[in-house]
């Protein structure tokens, strides 16, 4: 036995790992390393986070867009679409301005030097994950669903992480 398969008081008893759990653990990795590898290449190029430059790639997108529409653009949750406003706007790369029929609305517009920024960032301004996602056919998508949802409620998983965007995790 080694050190790996003996059982600590704090863990319990454990099986070693399966190969096929390791083989898809290993593909865990490169996906994750992939992500977190286009982020840094993100926040280098652009001098900010991948989730603020997809923000600003749909506002740009979507002139005059709300922060609600901003939100299910990025399927996040509306108060993370607001912090993200709020932090763009704080550093002068989005502008607010009210709706002109609506006064307590507000629409949203790239700034010049949001512009710059986007222009930085590399693509795909969503993230590596959702574009390579996107490319995938609906019987492949069908199937890593329905495997995912089984390895999420195994993991006890929280249902509220899935509107946070992958770019600060």
């Amino acid at each position: 036995m080694t050190p790996l398969d003996a059982a600590t008081p704090e863990q319990g008893p454990h099986e070693p790992i399966k190969p096929s759990a390791t083989r898809v653990l290993r593909q865990f990795r490169v996906v994750f390393n992939a992500v977190k590898t286009h982020f840094q290449q993100v926040e280098k190029q652009a001098g900010i986070g991948g989730a603020q430059v997809w923000a600003l790639s749909v506002v740009q997108a979507h002139p005059g867009i709300g922060v609600g529409e901003l939100a299910k653009a990025m399927d996040i949750h509306q108060s993370t679409a607001s912090n993200l406003v709020k932090a763009l706007v704080s550093r002068q790369l989005l502008a607010t301005s009210r709706d002109v029929q609506d006064r307590r609305a507000v629409c949203l517009s790239v700034s010049e030097a949001g512009l710059a920024v986007l222009n930085a960032a590399p693509a795909p301004f969503a993230g590596v994950l959702p574009d390579a996602l996107n490319t995938l056919d609906e019987a492949t998508l069908a199937r890593l669903d329905k495997d995912l949802e089984r390895l999420i409620k195994v993991l006890g998983g929280d249902a509220n992480a899935a509107q946070t965007p992958l770019a600060p995790l």
